[in-house]
């Protein structure tokens, strides 16, 4: 933009106050706004009042024709990012900086240099957006950075929690907050879609604010994209509608296992624990919700492997290559061995239910109407199951949600 001798022969009568100007801004414009007051001095009359006077050098240069860098804008932004001051805060100095350089281009216009002192408003609000734009995006970007960094750290802390890699009385313990007994949450997502990595991390996102609301504290957790781990002190109870205020924020059914573990030391185990209840309610039929050991206490037991377990699984090998069959007698255990609630369940005729167990009947030996060979089929199942989620195969290995999901198995 070509600028009229009278415009540049005006602007250049700041050129001797710009040091002035810098003061005025740091040490009086910019005091009105929040939060500049608690600013240490050093970073107002050193950093702040520099940053100022570039500004208005490089208006200075602009109007005589020469281009200027906004490498020392950048710098700045990326500073009081890291330093935590808001945004807001960073962007209204600049807005109240280009107020103050307008006010001395006005006191020092003379009687006929109107068109002059427009001609220079022009560039003063041209150039700005420039400025406020590179500002906001280094601070934005370096606050992402800062951000992500933190989140790799905490989340690097909650894993060694977990795994139990960090010892009894460690540093980190009272920097988790995490001293004396917690509560361990295995979380499931049910059917959750396969999705690009940015609507996996929005979905968690959402997930984590629901758990921070719901638990009143910034909740301590390991999530992807079926689920995950959560450590809160004991004191923070689940509320009961847990399960029903993450499905909300996630638009999917979730079930949550909850454990409780004495110390720091328990918690590994705790969330191992967690992880197995889960896993249970999904094998077991059970509707997404809140399950603790005592929902599933019976089908745990049988589901523990010693030296008989491949016997036991292996009951079931006869009708393996029938998945039709496993699924209608998992169903029909989940029923309470009810052929008609089996039947909906499935959606399938009574006689197509009878049919289909009798042929297990048959091919297994196992007698589904004696309490001994529920007990049987319901401890086949689980193991089969358990095999199943170890392999990385199966029905318990997927989070979508199966035909017949209802009550837990029960003998």
């Amino acid at each position: 933009m070509e600028l009229s001798s009278e415009a540049r022969a005006l602007a250049a009568r700041c050129e001797p106050v710009v040091n002035e100007l810098a003061r005025r801004m740091t040490r009086g414009s910019f005091e009105g706004l929040p939060g500049y007051a608690e600013l240490p001095d050093d970073v107002k009359d050193v950093e702040m009042a520099a940053t100022a006077r570039h500004g208005v050098r490089l208006f200075l240069r602009r109007v005589s024709g020469q281009s200027g860098s906004h490498r020392l804008f950048r710098e700045r932004a990326a500073q009081r990012a890291e330093e935590g001051m808001p945004l807001h805060l960073l962007l209204r100095t600049h807005a109240v900086g280009v107020y103050v350089l307008w006010q001395a281009l006005r006191d020092v216009a003379r009687p006929g240099e109107e068109a002059a002192l427009l001609e220079l408003v022009d560039v003063l609000l041209q150039s700005h957006p420039a400025i406020v734009g590179t500002v906001a995006e280094t601070y934005l970007d370096e606050r992402s950075a800062l951000e992500a960094e933190q989140r790799a750290e905490r989340s690097s802390l909650v894993r060694g929690l977990l795994d139990g890699m960090v010892p009894p009385g460690h540093t980190l313990l009272d920097q988790l907050r995490m001293t004396g007994p917690a509560l361990v949450l295995a979380i499931g997502l049910d059917g959750a879609p396969a999705e690009g990595p940015v609507a996996v991390r929005r979905r968690l996102r959402r997930v984590q604010t629901a758990l921070d609301h719901a638990f009143g504290v910034e909740v301590l957790a390991l999530l992807e994209a079926g689920g995950g781990r959560v450590v809160v002190p004991k004191e923070c109870r689940p509320p009961e509608d847990l399960p029903r205020r993450l499905s909300k924020a996630c638009d999917l059914p979730v079930r949550v296992a909850v454990v409780d573990a004495a110390g720091p030391e328990a918690v590994t185990d705790a969330a191992r624990t967690a992880t197995e209840i889960l896993r249970i309610t999904r094998a077991c039929g059970m509707s997404p919700g809140l399950h603790r050991m005592d929902d599933v206490l019976l089908e745990y037991h049988l589901s523990r492997r010693n030296e008989s377990s491949h016997l036991i699984s292996a009951l079931l090998d006869p009708v393996a290559d029938r998945p039709e069959l496993l699924e209608t007698l998992r169903v029909h255990l989940a029923h309470q061995q009810e052929r008609r609630a089996t039947a909906a369940a499935l959606g399938l005729h009574p006689n197509t239910v009878d049919n289909r167990l009798a042929k297990i009947g048959e091919r297994t030996g196992i007698d589904l109407s004696a309490p001994r060979g529920t007990a049987l089929a319901i401890a086949a199942l689980l193991l089969r199951e358990s095999e199943a989620a170890s392999s990385g195969e199966g029905p318990c290995s997927g989070d979508g949600p199966r035909s017949g999901d209802g009550p837990p198995v029960r003998p």
